[in-house]
């Protein structure tokens, strides 16, 4: 190979080799890299339409294949090397592959452009990377039914505006996030769905004059043909999906975080992490730090940032490929480790917590059971705003003299509304006012019950669905 062979693969049309601070900027192979796989995946699934379409010969198309099988070991065995000037993944790939099998592999580009080939990669990048992401949330939510269940008892106040409001059940309130949890994999399997369609065959923009055959590669790689070759080189919708899947996912973390940074607090003292998923300080021999749970809040500006990029930067470009389509690999990349990494510790964390029962029903008794009396009165006819008042001069009576809500006495019930004579006390403890609870999806033992057996049953169906 002739020096000029080695350069760029559209420098027949240049009189100089890039300058070195151009060929910095240009080049995309310092993180494109990651793509080697799926590149070679799609390159293999070119070769044999090409062969199966006589654009090359049988045994070319093999001899294309052994090779790109052979980059494709090197590549997972962690020996594939590059450097600056191969300029991105898919000049390297094919470096390599003539390098292996000489100049058959210069057939390899026959029919398909870098446009429609990195469009491929980053296709099957994400739908890869959906996939691993949905599989690592299952696990989440394997771990929230568990401790649901195990701890499916306890009662702790909900909150509004950050005071406390009812009580609810722990276990209610974990299987909370696990239906947001249930949305994120929605939308992950979505974004999975919107990926699995092969842009191969657009070429640059226009189809090519090869007489290809796109469907074939795209039953290759398990995916849907192309429908229009303009929009096949220039769409990135799939990647917004799966950024968007990501961000809404780690708002969704960030939120669980932020509870058990405050559960673990002192001030709170509802739940203790494992040593094995805290840390400490350097200075303060004392402290106990839930540094996991705060880097879940920290990197759901990274995953909206992320989205964010991608979508400022494909809202002004033209249909075709642009160089700026080059900046859509990274934020996925980082969106993609960042959720993997939290979803990998979370489950165990969750698991190995614990949680001071006694404490948390301490802190949903009180005045949080207020809502409980204005319904008992509501129930027996009063017009609710009535009961509101009544019930909300009776906390101001109480906190005036210094009474337990729950030990109220009967002279102070009756002056506060007369209908409160006959009040199963019952009602002024935290478990009385969670299983007084009657409507469908509420924090009753019974609803509670049967949100646990159906989060089960869909666990079940979806082990069952990525299994098959």
């Amino acid at each position: 190979m002739s020096e000029r062979d080695n350069g760029p693969l559209w420098g027949g049309r240049f009189g100089t080799t890039p300058a070195e601070a151009f060929e910095r900027l240009n080049a995309s192979i310092p993180f494109d890299a990651r793509l080697a796989p799926y590149d070679i995946r799609g390159s293999i699934a070119h070769a044999r339409m090409l062969g199966e379409r006589g654009i090359v010969s049988g045994e070319e198309a093999a001899e294309l294949e052994r090779g790109l099988r052979a980059v494709l070991e090197e590549v997972e065995g962690g020996r594939f090397s590059w450097t600056l000037s191969d300029e991105d993944v898919h000049t390297a790939v094919e470096r390599r592959l003539r390098e292996i099998v000489g100049d058959v592999a210069l057939k390899l580009h026959t029919g398909r452009s870098r446009n429609d080939q990195v469009a491929l990669d980053l296709h099957l990048f994400v739908r890869d990377a959906a996939e691993r992401m949905g599989e690592a949330l299952l696990a989440v939510m394997r771990a929230i039914v568990e401790v649901a269940e195990a701890n499916r008892d306890l009662v702790l106040p909900g909150y509004t505006h950050l005071q406390r409001a009812q009580p609810i059940l722990l276990s209610h309130h974990l299987l909370a996030h696990f239906r947001a949890f249930e949305r994120d994999l929605t939308r992950l399997r979505m974004a999975r769905e919107a990926a699995s369609a092969s842009p191969l065959g657009a070429a640059a923009l226009g189809g090519t004059p090869h007489p290809v055959e796109p469907a074939l590669t795209a039953k290759t790689l398990g995916m849907e043909p192309l429908l229009n070759s303009l929009d096949a080189v220039s769409e990135r919708d799939f990647a917004l999906d799966l950024l968007y899947a990501a961000a809404v996912l780690g708002i969704h973390l960030s939120r669980l975080g932020e509870e058990w940074v405050l559960w673990t607090s002192a001030e709170f003292g509802f739940a203790r992490l494992s040593d094995a998923y805290s840390s400490g300080s350097s200075i303060m021999p004392q402290k106990k730090n839930p540094d996991a749970y705060e880097l879940m809040r920290g990197k759901a500006g990274r995953l909206v940032g992320n989205l964010t990029a991608l979508l400022v930067t494909l809202k002004g470009l033209p249909l075709g490929y642009q160089k700026d389509l080059q900046e859509d690999k990274e934020p996925i990349f980082d969106s993609v480790d960042a959720v993997l990494a939290v979803l990998a510790v979370l489950p165990e964390m969750l698991r190995t917590a614990t949680f001071d029962g006694e404490r948390m029903a301490n802190a949903a008794g009180g005045f949080a059971l207020a809502t409980e009396l204005a319904d008992f009165l509501a129930a027996r006819g009063v017009p609710f705003r009535e009961a509101h008042r009544a019930v909300g001069r009776l906390v101001r009576r109480c906190e005036e003299a210094g009474l337990p809500f729950e030990e109220v006495p009967e002279d102070e019930l009756v002056a506060a509304h007369p209908a409160l004579a006959d009040l199963p006390r019952e009602l002024l403890t935290p478990k009385g006012s969670v299983a007084n609870k009657s409507s469908p999806g509420s924090t009753s033992p019974d609803s509670v019950d049967a949100q646990l057996a159906r989060a089960r049953g869909l666990l079940r169906e979806l082990e069952e669905a990525s299994a098959g």
